[in-house]
C-alpha cells in the first residue's frame, strides 16, 4: 500500500479546481477551497461601508450573507477586475419587497478603485462588495470558474 505524504496531498489539493469561496466577515478573511480544504488564504479583505448585518436593500451598504455563487465577470470594470456575486437571490429580493425597496445587485469580489495609488485602502469603503488588493484578485481571477460557490458568513 503506498504511502501518502502531506507533501503529496498538499500538492493534489492545490490541484484541484476551486470548488468554493469562503468569506468571514468578521474575520476579515476570505478562502479559496478546493475539495473541502484551504487552498489560498486573503486577509484584511475589506466589505460594504455598514460591515454588520446581511444587505437588505439597495443602498444599505451592507455586504450579503448567505451562500450565492460567481455569476459573471468583467475585466473591464470600475475596480482591478470583478467577480460577480449572485445576490439578489428570491430570498434577499422577497425581503426588499416585503419593505417595499429594491434588493439592489451588483454586487463583486474586487480590487482596488483603477488609478488608486493604495495596494489596499484601508477601511471599508465599498457599496456592498469585497475587495482585495490588485495582486489577491488577478491570483483569484485566473483560479476560480463561473459557477463557483460563494458562502458568505456574518
Amino acid at each position: 500500500m503506498p504511502v501518502i505524504s502531506f507533501f503529496m496531498f498538499a500538492a493534489a489539493a492545490s490541484a484541484a479546481p476551486i470548488d468554493r469561496i469562503l468569506i468571514d466577515k468578521s474575520d476579515r478573511t476570505l478562502w479559496l477551497m478546493a475539495g473541502g480544504h484551504v487552498v489560498h488564504t486573503y486577509r484584511n479583505i475589506r466589505l460594504g461601508d455598514v460591515p454588520v448585518g446581511h444587505k437588505q436593500f439597495e443602498g444599505d451598504e451592507k455586504t450579503p450573507e448567505g451562500r450565492y455563487h460567481i455569476s459573471g465577470r468583467n475585466p473591464a470594470s470600475r475596480y482591478h477586475l470583478s467577480l460577480r456575486i449572485s445576490y439578489p437571490d428570491a430570498r434577499d429580493k422577497r425581503l426588499a419587497a416585503r419593505a417595499g425597496k429594491s434588493p439592489g445587485g451588483d454586487i463583486f469580489i474586487h480590487g482596488q478603485p483603477n488609478g488608486s495609488p493604495a495596494e489596499r485602502l484601508p477601511m471599508d469603503w465599498t457599496d456592498g462588495c469585497v475587495a482585495v488588493s490588485n495582486a489577491e484578485i488577478r491570483e483569484i481571477w485566473k483560479l476560480v470558474r463561473d459557477g463557483t460557490r460563494v458562502d458568505i458568513r456574518p
